[in-house]
C-alpha cells in the first residue's frame, strides 16, 4: 500500500463518496484535506491491524471477503463512492475483514477521531452513515436467508441417499423415535414393512453393478410410487429398503405390504427382455409397535418377518 497524495491535493470530487452526499461544507472539506490517499495494486491486501479506520473506494476496486455457513468465501465488490469500515470504527477495533483490491485501486483513508468529530459537527454524515449501515445490514440479511435456505437444502440432502432418493438411515435415526413417540401420545398404530430383493447378488453378477444399480432404483421407485402421501420410503442399506406406516394397523399394513411385493413382482427392471432376470422381486416382513416395543425392538421385529419371508421360500409377506 503506497501513499500517493493527501485528499485536498487529490483530483477526486468529494461530492462524489456516499459518506458525505448532499452534506459537503467547507468545514467538512477543510477536515478531510489532509486524509491520505493510498494505491493498492491489483491483488494487493488491506492491512488494518492496528486500529480503526474508514476506507472509502475514490478508484478501481475493492474485494471484502466473508465466509459462508458452507465454509466458502465469497467476495463482496466496493466500486468508487463505497466505503469499508464503518463498524469497526463505531466498535472501536481493527477491521478483521479481507480486503483486496480487484483491481489497480485507490482508497481516502479516515482515522477513527475525525470520523467521529465530522458525526458529532455534520447531522447530514451521520445521516448518510446511517443509511449505509442500514444497508449493510439489509444485505447481510439477505446474505444470511440464502445461507439458511442453502444449509437447509443441503441438510434436506444428507438426509437422502444419493441412489435411490429414498430417505436414508440418518433420516431414519432421526425420524423413527419421533414417530414411534408421536403413535404412543396420540395412541395410535404405527407399522413398519422390511423389504429385501430377492437374489440381489446374483443379479448383480448376472448384469453388472451398474446395471444392479439400476435395478435398486427402479424398486424404490415402485415403492416410493405404490406408498401414500402419509408414508415414507426408506433405503435401509445395500438392497434393503423400508416402508414407514404411520397411523396404520397390522391389517392395513397388510394392504399395503401385498401392494408393493405384487407391484414389485410385476415391474420390468429391463425392457429388453432377451436379458436374463428382467424382473426382480422382493421378500417383505411386517411388524406393527407394540406398548412394549421401542423404534429398535420394531425395527428387529420386523427384520425377523423378513428372515422368515426369505427362509418359507421368498417373494412373499411374512408378519
Amino acid at each position: 500500500m503506497d501513499l500517493i497524495d493527501s485528499f485536498g491535493a487529490s483530483r477526486y470530487d468529494i461530492h462524489d463518496l456516499e459518506l458525505f452526499r448532499d452534506a459537503v461544507t467547507p468545514a467538512v472539506k477543510r477536515a478531510l484535506a489532509p486524509c491520505k490517499v493510498v494505491r493498492l495494486a491489483k491483488g494487493e491486501q488491506l492491512q488494518d491491524s492496528v486500529r480503526a479506520h474508514l476506507y472509502i473506494v475514490l478508484s478501481g476496486a475493492l474485494g471484502v471477503a466473508a465466509e459462508t455457513a458452507m465454509g466458502e468465501a465469497t467476495i463482496e465488490r466496493i466500486a468508487p463512492g463505497g466505503s469499508v469500515g464503518e463498524q469497526s470504527v463505531l466498535d472501536d477495533a481493527a477491521n478483521l475483514d479481507t480486503m483486496t483490491a480487484l483491481e489497480d485501486t485507490e482508497l481516502l483513508v479516515i482515522d477513527a477521531d475525525l470520523l467521529w468529530q465530522l458525526i458529532d459537527e455534520h447531522n447530514g454524515i451521520a445521516r448518510n452513515l446511517l443509511r449505509l449501515l442500514s444497508f449493510g445490514i439489509r444485505k447481510a440479511n439477505a446474505m444470511l436467508r440464502r445461507r439458511q435456505k442453502l444449509g437447509e437444502f443441503y441438510r434436506q440432502l444428507s438426509l437422502n441417499d444419493g441412489l435411490t432418493g429414498l430417505y436414508n438411515r440418518a433420516w431414519l435415526a432421526d425420524m423413527l423415535p419421533k414417530l414411534v413417540m408421536r403413535a404412543r401420545k396420540d395412541t395410535t398404530p404405527l407399522s413398519l414393512v422390511m423389504i429385501d430383493l430377492d437374489h440381489f447378488k446374483r443379479f448383480n453378477d448376472t448384469h453388472g453393478h451398474i446395471l444392479g444399480d439400476h435395478a435398486l432404483v427402479t424398486a424404490a421407485g415402485v415403492i416410493k410410487d405404490a406408498l401414500r402421501p402419509s408414508d415414507f420410503a426408506v433405503r435401509y442399506g445395500g438392497e434393503e429398503m423400508m416402508a414407514i406406516l404411520p397411523n396404520t394397523g397390522a391389517q392395513a399394513a397388510m394392504l399395503v405390504a401385498e401392494r408393493l411385493c405384487s407391484r414389485l413382482r410385476d415391474a420390468t427392471v429391463f425392457t429388453d427382455m432377451r436379458l436374463p432376470l428382467p424382473h426382480v422381486t422382493g421378500s417383505f416382513g411386517l411388524a406393527t409397535l407394540s406398548p412394549e416395543q421401542d423404534e429398535l425392538a420394531l425395527i428387529a421385529a420386523a427384520d425377523a418377518a423378513l428372515y422368515r419371508a426369505k427362509q418359507a421360500g421368498r417373494n412373499r409377506i411374512c408378519s
